[in-house]
């Protein structure tokens, strides 16, 4: 079996359920050493007391199946903590050389009666969390670039939603933070290239309890594939960390059972430039008034189209 992450030591946050725990899985397998995170709350709304349990076993489940891991149960939301998750890896292993935020929660609420809290929780968790963990690791990589005079092994797989790129009724925080995950995702990406560190974005669909609302009435299949399974998500995350991926940097992608697509940035649709040195109120709307009356009522980024995709 083939290990390209031999010999390397990753962190995988929110892992010890669902996606997060089949990536851990997944770079495990690849022959990663792994730091286990997750906080342990019951409920995916962050709710319930904090419990070592999900990530002791599944770290446990890699060391059964012979690989190297440890646990941490620390909150990634916490700056303090997203440090000591840092220096855990350091210490352990002697140096961190992947990233895999995946840690979150949901307060879902349309934004009419959203409350504060609501909004504060998930974008603390979501964005000021891998916002945390990757200030902590970038630092970690600067420092031994500058050391050693020359690029160093980092790689950062961020994690976003189609709920970003769609759009998302009810969930207002959490497609904001989604988004803001994305706008990290790239900035970050330039600022660490010339220290050898590549940062990405995926955007996956899979079953788990953070989804179970929106794939409610798309059982697992009884028999076969279930393209919706989390162990599909974890190869790309597992590509991404690798050496094979050096010049992937600053990219989305969507992913899912056996899809992959990479999403373009932003792009000028149309453009409309004034008869006169500026615009008009009036000017404006004899162009932008006619133009919007042909589309289709609530049409949303072009991606969403190419993909169909629908809430995720």
């Amino acid at each position: 079996m083939r290990r390209p992450l031999h010999g390397l030591s990753a962190i995988v946050t929110g892992a010890g359920r669902g996606l997060g725990r089949a990536e851990a899985l997944e770079l495990a397998r690849l022959g990663a050493a792994v730091v286990v995170n997750d906080y342990g709350q019951p409920g995916r709304d962050g709710s319930g007391a904090a419990s070592a349990g999900p990530a002791e076993d599944v770290a446990a489940e890699i060391r059964a199946s012979g690989g190297t891991a440890v646990a941490h149960t620390g909150d990634v939301s916490d700056f303090q903590q997203a440090g000591e998750l840092v220096q855990l890896a350091t210490a352990e292993f002697g140096r961190l050389d992947i990233l895999v935020n995946n840690a979150g929660i949901l307060r879902d609420r349309m934004v009419f009666s959203m409350a504060e809290e609501e909004w504060d929780s998930v974008v603390r968790v979501h964005l000021k969390g891998h916002f945390n963990t990757t200030r902590f690791a970038a630092a970690h990589w600067r420092e031994r670039a500058k050391a050693q005079g020359a690029p160093v092994y980092g790689r950062i797989v961020n994690t976003s939603s189609e709920a970003f790129l769609a759009g998302s009724a009810g969930q207002p925080n959490y497609a904001a933070a989604k988004g803001g995950i994305v706008g990290l995702t790239t900035s970050t990406a330039l600022a660490l290239a010339k220290y050898g560190v590549t940062a990405n974005t995926i955007c996956p669909r899979a079953r788990t309890r953070m989804t179970e609302d929106v794939f409610a009435g798309l059982a697992a299949p009884a028999e076969g594939l279930d393209p919706l399974a989390p162990e599909h998500v974890a190869p790309l995350v597992g590509y991404l960390a690798s050496p094979a991926a050096a010049r992937v940097n600053g990219q989305l992608l969507v992913v899912h059972g056996g899809m992959v697509a990479v999403v373009e940035r932003p792009r000028v649709q149309d453009r409309f430039d004034s008869k006169q040195d500026t615009f008009s109120y009036d000017e404006l709307d004899a162009l932008l008034t006619p133009y919007y009356a042909q589309r289709p009522a609530g049409e949303t980024f072009a991606a969403t189209e190419v993909l169909g995709l629908k809430r995720a």
